[in-house]
C-alpha cells in the first residue's frame, strides 16, 4: 500500500532559499491561488464560504502568510491546434452555471472571471449546449461579446436539449438538429460564427460522414470556423477527418485519466489534429483538496465518481502525494504542476480547467512559469507509472458513451 501521508506546506524559509528571479511570480500566485503544497484538508465539496464559494475544486487555509494578490502577469504562451491558434491554456465554463459541483457565487461574478482571463491573456473558452443546460452559453455569450474578435469560442452539440425548457433528452446528430442547436448557439452566445464546433458525444445512429458534411455546410455559411470531437471512437476520428478535417479532439486527460497516450494521441500527431483535454485537474483532485474525508455534497457530479469512492480514494492519494513532493521541490502549487506536465506531453495539448474563483483563474494561468527539465519529467512519470490508480474516471452511464463509433453510411 502507498503511503499517503502528506507532507507540510513549503515554508518561508524553504521558499527563501530558491532564486527570487524564478520565484518572485510564483510567491504572488501561491498566495492568489492560496492552496500552495498544502497538506489535503477534510472539507465539503461545493460548500461556501466568506468568500466566493468554488465550484471546482473544494478550499484549503492559505497559510504560510500568503496574500491575495490582484494583478498577474499576461498569458503569453500560444499553442495550435491544428489551423487554430489558442492560448496555451483554456478555461473551461462547465461550472460555471453551478449544476455540476455546486452552487457558484453568482452568476455577475462567472462573467467577472471570464472577462478577467481574457484580460490575462486567455483566448480559448469552453462551453456546451448541455452546460446548465444552455446557461453556460449565455454567461460565455454575455462574458465576451464586448471582446468577440480577441478570443476563441468553444462549444458543443450532440444532444436532444429544449431550446426554449432546457430540457435535456438522448443523443442527436441528425443533420437537421445540429442545424438547429448552432442557431440557438449562436443566439446564446452573441455572435454570429463559432470558431470551434464539437460533436459532445457520438450519435451511434448516425454516420459520422453525415455529421462531418453538416458542419462542413455551416463552416461554408460562415457559422463554424472548426470542427472537433469529443470522446470518439478511434475509425469515427479518420472518417470525420476525410470529410471535413478535424481541429481538435476534446477528450478526459489528466494524471489519473491517461487514456488517450495509447492511441488517440498518436492518431492526433499522424493527422495534424490538436488535443484539449477536459477535467485536467481531475475534478479537483490533483489540486490536492480532496482527501478520503472529503464528502461531497448531494447534488456534486464528484460523488458519482469511482476515483472517490471509500474503497479507491486511499489508493489514489498516491497521486496527491506525489504531487505533495514535487511541488515542494519546485516551490509551486500542486495543480499547476498537473497542469504544467499535460503541456509537457505535446506541444499541440491545451488543457481547459474550470475556475469559479479568480485566485484559481490566476494559480492556472501562473502554470506558464512551472517547467520540467527532461530529467525531472521524467523521473515524474516513471513515479506516475507506478502507481495504480483506481476506479473508472466517470460513471458506468457516461462511460459507455465515450470511444463509441458511428455507424457506417
Amino acid at each position: 500500500m502507498h503511503n499517503t501521508k502528506l507532507r507540510p506546506r513549503i515554508v518561508d524559509d524553504e521558499r527563501c532559499r530558491m532564486s527570487e528571479k524564478r520565484n518572485s511570480r510564483r510567491r504572488f500566485l501561491l498566495g492568489a491561488a492560496g492552496i500552495a503544497a498544502a497538506p489535503v484538508v477534510a472539507g465539503v465539496a461545493g460548500c461556501t464560504s466568506n468568500e466566493e464559494p468554488s465550484a471546482d475544486r473544494t478550499s484549503a487555509p492559505t497559510g504560510g502568510g500568503g496574500t491575495v494578490a490582484t494583478t498577474a502577469t499576461t498569458l503569453a504562451g500560444r499553442r495550435r491546434l491544428g489551423p487554430l491558434e489558442v492560448s496555451s491554456i483554456g478555461l473551461g465554463c462547465q461550472t460555471m452555471p453551478g449544476k455540476l459541483y455546486g452552487p457558484v457565487s453568482s452568476r455577475d461574478n462567472m462573467i467577472t472571471i471570464i472577462r478577467a482571463a481574457v484580460d490575462q491573456g486567455v483566448t480559448l473558452f469552453d462551453t456546451a449546449e448541455v452546460y446548465g443546460p444552455l446557461e453556460s452559453e449565455r454567461i460565455v455569450g454575455e462574458a465576451l461579446q464586448p471582446v468577440r474578435d480577441r478570443v476563441v469560442i468553444a462549444t458543443k452539440f450532440g444532444f436532444e436539449v429544449n431550446q426554449q425548457t432546457g430540457e435535456r433528452g438522448g443523443l442527436n446528430s441528425r443533420p437537421d438538429h445540429i442545424k438547429q442547436a448552432v442557431d440557438g448557439m449562436l443566439q446564446r452566445l452573441r455572435t454570429d460564427y463559432i470558431d470551434l464546433l464539437y460533436q459532445h458525444r457520438v450519435d451511434p445512429q448516425v454516420p459520422i460522414e453525415d455529421v462531418a458534411g453538416t458542419v462542413k455546410e455551416l463552416i461554408t455559411a460562415g457559422k463554424v470556423r472548426h470542427f472537433g470531437l469529443s470522446e470518439p471512437g478511434l475509425q469515427t476520428i479518420r472518417r470525420a477527418h476525410a470529410v471535413q478535417p478535424l481541429t481538435a479532439i476534446q477528450n478526459q486527460y489528466n494524471l489519473l485519466a491517461r487514456d488517450p497516450e495509447d492511441q488517440v494521441l498518436p492518431l492526433c500527431e499522424e493527422l495534424g489534429i490538436g488535443f484539449v483535454p477536459w477535467a485536467p485537474l481531475a475534478y479537483g483532485f490533483t489540486t490536492a483538496t480532496i482527501n478520503p474525508t472529503t464528502r461531497f455534497t448531494e447534488n456534486d457530479f464528484r460523488a458519482s465518481v469511482p476515483w472517490f469512492s471509500r474503497e479507491n480514494i486511499t489508493a489514489n492519494m498516491a497521486v496527491v502525494q506525489l504531487l505533495q513532493d514535487w511541488s515542494v521541490r519546485k516551490g509551486v502549487t500542486p495543480g499547476q504542476l498537473s497542469l504544467a506536465w499535460l503541456l509537457a506531453q505535446k506541444p499541440w495539448i491545451a488543457p481547459i480547467p474550470s475556475a469559479t474563483r479568480t485566485s484559481h483563474l490566476l494559480e492556472n494561468i501562473g502554470t506558464e512559469e512551472v517547467t520540467f527539465t527532461g530529467d525531472e519529467l521524467r523521473d515524474f512519470t516513471a513515479a506516475l507509472n507506478a502507481i495504480r490508480v483506481q476506479g473508472e474516471r466517470v460513471p458506468a452511464p457516461v462511460l459507455a458513451g465515450t470511444g463509441v463509433e458511428a455507424r457506417r453510411p
